[in-house]
């Protein structure tokens, strides 16, 4: 239910107006869906309400048209949102976008100080919830522990590893605290390996001091308990939630002693 989901999205854009306002943030929405066309007049509320800059589009136009449309590459007259009149016309010169994406890289303004000689140069901005703490990214090197018996999973990120010819699989082992430490079978490659299960936390990080990425898919029961008790381990950098429905009291708890531990959090 799309008019669901923008409920979130409502109450969020309204409680942090001011600092969009601030920092002079253009919002884009494309959505379609299921009740939809509440989710959407709901936007256009919010935004004559709070003043904050919407552009909203629905399925009648494509969904990656807004990324040209926000970066400047094609023009908002060929691209009507949801509500205008003329919504159902398509644009007038389609190939015309594809083009403008082309040339935008060669299309700089010599009037503009900030290309000077960055032209061609991405320079990211460091955003200001990752001043606190850093998420860790997977290299060829990186370890990960799995919370829960997740065998699908588990077998795809095997599977990925195999083939960008990773020299060993990213899953260092898995945890599952109601059955006794044991070892699953997984393809690597045409061969078959074992990964170990642990019951403990404890002796997965023992046995595994390299792993610093843990994958948690405890259900939104016990995530908050498994994460809570993960950030005891220093070797840890990076925590990913699989969860969805976690409390927002316990979502703020989590963050709070990651950003504490220094530890990033992805989710949930």
């Amino acid at each position: 239910d799309v008019a669901a989901t923008f409920t979130g999205l409502v109450q969020a854009l309204e409680q942090f107006q001011d600092d969009l306002k601030a920092h002079k943030v253009d919002i884009w929405v494309r959505r379609a869906g299921p009740n939809y066309q509440e989710g959407l007049n709901m936007m256009r509320q919010t935004a004559e309400s709070t003043g904050l800059p919407i552009r909203i589009y629905g399925p009648e136009t494509h969904i990656t048209a807004v990324v040209p449309l926000a970066l400047g590459l094609a023009k908002y007259e060929d691209f009507p949102e949801y509500d205008d009149e003329a919504h159902h016309v398509r644009p007038k010169n389609v190939k015309g976008v594809a083009a403008a994406i082309a040339a935008g890289a060669e299309k700089e303004s010599d009037d503009d100080p900030s290309v000077g000689d960055h032209r061609g140069t991405l320079l990211p901005q460091k955003a200001d919830h990752e001043a606190d703490h850093s998420v860790e990214n997977f290299t060829a090197m990186t370890r990960c522990v799995v919370y829960g018996l997740q065998h699908r999973a588990v077998q795809g990120m095997l599977d990925f590893d195999k083939m960008c010819k990773r020299a060993e699989p990213s899953v260092a082992c898995m945890i599952f605290p109601f059955s006794a430490s044991h070892f699953i079978k997984f393809y690597w490659g045409t061969e078959e390996i074992l990964i170990p299960v642990y019951q403990t936390m404890k002796e997965a990080f023992e046995k595994n001091p390299e792993a610093s990425v843990m994958v948690n898919f405890a259900s939104f029961r016990s995530v908050y308990e498994s994460t809570m008790e993960v950030l005891e381990y220093d070797n840890i950098k990076t925590i990913a939630i699989i969860a969805e429905g976690v409390p927002e009291q316990q979502t703020r708890l989590l963050n709070k002693a990651a950003k504490d531990k220094g530890v990033g959090i992805i989710g949930p």
